[in-house]
C-alpha cells in the first residue's frame, strides 16, 4: 500500500478536524493502523468547533482511539460551526500555536471537501505546515 511503510517512522502525529466526529470518520482507521505499526507515537488531537457536549464526545473518542499512543494531548476550541471562513484570522492563530509540535505526519481534511469549515482547516494546514508530510482524509 502506498505510503503505509512511512507510518513506522512517525513519532509525532497531528490530527486536525473541524468538528468532533471528523477525525474519527475520516482518519480513524489510519490512526489505529499507525498506532499498531509504529512505536512510541505522540499524538495531538485537535477539534476546532463545538460546545461542551461536543468536546466531551471528542475527549471520549480521543481516549478510545489513542489508548496505545505513547502520549496524547487534546486541543479543543469553540469556533462556531459553519462560520469558519469568517473566523479565519482567529483559527490561524490557533494553527500557529501548533507549530511547536513539529509533527512527522499531519492528518487533515481534503482540499476538495465541499464543507466550508473543512476547507478552512485544510487550507490552513497547508499554509502553516508547508514543510511537513500531510495526508488528507
Amino acid at each position: 500500500m502506498i505510503g503505509f511503510t512511512a507510518l513506522k517512522n512517525v513519532r509525532k502525529l497531528l490530527v486536525l478536524g473541524a468538528h468532533s466526529d471528523d477525525i474519527e470518520i475520516g482518519a480513524g482507521a489510519t490512526i489505529l493502523r499507525l498506532l499498531r505499526e509504529a512505536s512510541a507515537v505522540e499524538v495531538t488531537w485537535c477539534c476546532f468547533s463545538g460546545n461542551e457536549q461536543r468536546h466531551d464526545e471528542a475527549r471520549l473518542s480521543a481516549d478510545l482511539f489513542l489508548k496505545h499512543a505513547a502520549t496524547k494531548s487534546l486541543v479543543l476550541t469553540s469556533f462556531q460551526d459553519a462560520w469558519f471562513p469568517s473566523q479565519l484570522t482567529e483559527i490561524k492563530r490557533e494553527f500557529e500555536k501548533l507549530k511547536d509540535i513539529n509533527p512527522d505526519l499531519i492528518l487533515t481534511h481534503t482540499r476538495d471537501d465541499r464543507h466550508q469549515d473543512h476547507r478552512v482547516i485544510s487550507d490552513l494546514t497547508w499554509n502553516t505546515f508547508r514543510a511537513h508530510q500531510i495526508w488528507e482524509y
